[in-house]
């Protein structure tokens, strides 16, 4: 079965090719709205689209970095943080509270045409530090994995995708997949 990743993102492609590994991925650069909401919301109601629009089985991503002290937020909206404070900005925000904790959110909506979307989520805890390491993905250099002393900015791509909410959400995914 052919699965179509709608993303216009090269580098998150090539890393979810990997983790699906096996598997007969290809992407799709399709223009869909940015919309607001929860992360599984969005996530279900932008699979829909996708497939309406398409007529193909879809699924798409959308991650989360919520910060504990502001009650989730950014969440989803973490893009938009980045375009208007910048990477540096978003740490200098979370380090005014005694709490940098956060929770990275990966959120994946599946859906064929005409059916109701499913949802996938991977999460992994961390804290948010000063930036750090390469800019491979957005917010990857002020994340700090619970566990860890360095960033995902730090880590290699494959032990980043041992252990990210990403790999989380997609291991999620891959044994729905198995079970079709």
């Amino acid at each position: 079965m052919k699965l179509y990743f709608v993303t216009g993102n090269k580098e998150k492609f090539r890393e979810v090719k990997h983790i699906l590994e096996g598997f007969d991925v290809e992407q799709l650069d399709i223009d869909l709205p940015e919309l607001q909401g929860e992360p599984a919301d969005i996530v279900k109601e932008k699979a829909k689209l996708a497939a309406e629009k398409t007529g193909k089985s879809v699924f798409v991503e959308d991650t989360s970095l919520c910060f504990n002290a502001l009650g989730g937020l950014p969440g989803p909206y973490v893009k938009d943080f980045i375009k208007k404070i910048g990477i540096k900005g978003l740490y200098e925000l979370a380090s005014k509270y005694p709490d940098v904790g956060a929770v990275a959110v990966c959120s994946i909506g599946y859906c064929e045409p005409g059916k109701k979307p499913l949802v996938f989520q991977g999460r992994i805890k961390g804290k948010i530090v000063s930036p750090r390491g390469d800019t491979r993905f957005q917010w990857d250099q002020i994340l700090m994995p619970e566990g860890y002393d360095i960033t995902f900015s730090e880590m290699s791509m494959e032990d980043k995708n041992k252990i990210s909410h990403r790999k989380l959400a997609f291991e999620e995914f891959r044994k729905w997949l198995e079970k079709m």
